[in-house]
């Protein structure tokens, strides 16, 4: 099985398709969010900070980090945006220790990012267009990281799912010229609101499954797409979610806080069968010793019932 290595000075995160999926925590990215990129322009941090401590304490394995400010006073990307996420990587990495996902389509903050930061962390990303290819891969290359490769190029995001699957073939092909393997490419298929697409959800599915049997590489998406411009957002991401393990997906960038999508990860993860003795679910759902007893019980039983039947 494909496994993408990610890791801080002290904690190794495997994403694959039999190991717990893989919660990239999306909070720390000012789009969107107009109070915190006030903040960030001002060098205030303090949300940046409690971001980091929430979605890590919720269960976030690995952090997002986004420095895409628009600052009033230099609205120049290629100038502000390394020097905030040098910043940003640095505060977190003193604040919590777990892998990070640097987020940028400015390849100067990528390397910035990159710099500073322990372990080995995610890049995000890498799109179709052959000169994105050619200004990320050599930094994926310098230094040894995994890469997130968004199904997109230089005509856009199609509607056609067999578009967006030949775009992340070519990246999956183009980065081993570059000698990166594949292990190393994780693949975003474009996850489309539901709302303007009523097939999106099939599609991802069915792309996620193709991408797992002919490519054999690990995937992600942001998973709050597919209730874009719909109420009750989150009831249709946590039912979102496990279909798409179901699928094959092994990571997402999403929200960590809202715990009815993490609920449905952690399920997800028990019924797949990748939470060794109900360990993590028991853990989170706070069960008791007696109540661990209980399902010692029920385990028991259940295989006293199989060695009875078998002697049938």
């Amino acid at each position: 099985m494909t496994k993408t290595i990610i890791e801080s000075s002290k904690k190794t995160v495997v994403i694959g398709l039999d190991e717990p999926f893989c919660i990239i925590g999306e909070r720390i990215n000012p789009t969107g969010r107009k109070k915190l990129a006030m903040e960030l322009e001002a060098e205030n941090f303090d949300t940046v900070i409690k971001d980091a401590l929430e979605q890590v304490k919720a269960g976030a394995n690995i952090l997002d980090i986004n420095a895409g400010v628009v600052y009033n006073s230099n609205p120049n990307p290629n100038e502000t945006e390394p020097v905030l996420m040098k910043k940003l990587i640095e505060l977190v990495q003193d604040t919590v220790d777990v892998p990070l996902c640097i987020d940028s389509s400015v390849p100067g903050a990528l390397e910035e990012g990159l710099k500073v930061a322990k372990g080995r962390p995610l890049l995000n990303s890498v799109t179709g267009e052959e000169e994105r290819l050619e200004s990320i891969f050599p930094l994926v290359k310098k230094y040894n990281v995994p890469v997130v490769a968004i199904s997109n190029d230089d005509t856009g995001i199609s509607e056609d799912p067999e578009v967006r699957y030949n775009v992340a073939k070519k990246i999956v092909e183009r980065a081993s010229d570059f000698g990166i393997p594949s292990t190393d490419i994780v693949v975003d298929p474009l996850v489309m609101p539901i709302g303007a697409m009523a097939t999106a959800g099939q599609q991802v599915f069915e792309l996620v499954k193709k991408l797992k049997k002919e490519l054999k590489v690990n995937t992600t998406c942001g998973a709050s797409n597919i209730s874009f411009g719909l109420p009750n957002r989150h009831s249709i991401n946590s039912t979102f979610l496990p279909m798409a393990i179901a699928s094959g997906m092994t990571s997402a960038i999403m929200n960590p806080i809202n715990p009815n999508e993490l609920n449905s990860i952690y399920a997800a993860n028990l019924l797949m069968n990748r939470d060794k003795n109900s360990a993590n679910w028991i853990k989170r759902n706070r069960i008791n010793s007696s109540d661990s007893s209980s399902i010692q019980d029920i385990n028991e039983n259940s295989q006293r019932r199989r060695r009875r039947n078998s002697r049938r």
